[in-house]
């Protein structure tokens, strides 16, 4: 008698191995590493001139890293504000605000307001991951001067030259350079010379 072999046990066994070799390559993928330090890295706030009357302002945010300055998922962050004088509040009117970074391991401080109190003031910040923390200080300024606000958002602009070039009647162009120096307490704005080409 003639014996017939099926010809799908070589196909069966070739989906097998190949199962096997994926189960075993998540066996040996490895797990997030646990930093052993964090640090809390301050992106939004820092130095900031909060317009009372208007109770508008910028919302402190932070990013948690590791020793090797990546962001760290889960940590929580706590902000505190003064409980009087000079200060701010978060959502529900609350001088504390705590969340959890999630995988760009940024926190933001929702609902920020300053209060009515002119003067400057320190914000407080925890972070911890489970066995490990770290803290910093925020500082920032509450002022009734809409002046000094616009003025210190000018200050923060991080452009420094501006190159203007314009077409005037005739085909002609002028062409200057604006300067802008980051100084302590003011900017300095220097205007180069313009030059007019022949028609």
């Amino acid at each position: 008698m003639k014996t017939v072999r099926s010809k799908r046990r070589p196909l069966t066994a070739i989906l097998c191995l190949a199962s096997l070799h994926f189960s075993a390559a998540g066996g040996f993928a490895q797990a997030p590493s646990t930093p052993s330090k964090i640090f809390i890295q301050i992106l939004e706030g820092e130095g900031a001139l909060n317009d009372i009357r208007g109770r508008t302002a910028r919302e402190p945010i932070v990013e948690i890293q590791d020793e090797n300055h990546k962001p760290v998922a889960g940590a929580i962050v706590l902000f505190t504000s003064p409980g009087s004088g000079p200060g701010a509040t978060f959502t529900n009117g609350l001088t504390t605000f705590q969340t959890t970074t999630l995988a760009d391991g940024r926190a933001t401080a929702s609902g920020f307001k300053p209060n009515a109190i002119s003067g400057s003031y320190q914000i407080q910040i925890s972070a911890t991951l489970g066995s490990l923390s770290s803290v910093a200080v925020m500082n920032q300024t509450n002022t009734a001067k809409s002046s000094s606000v616009q003025s210190h958002a000018a200050r923060a602009l991080p452009l420094k030259a501006i190159a203007i070039v314009a077409t005037v009647a005739g085909g002609a162009i002028v062409a200057g350079v604006v300067l802008a120096t980051r100084g302590q307490h003011s900017d300095t704005v220097t205007a180069g010379a313009p030059t007019v080409g022949a028609p």
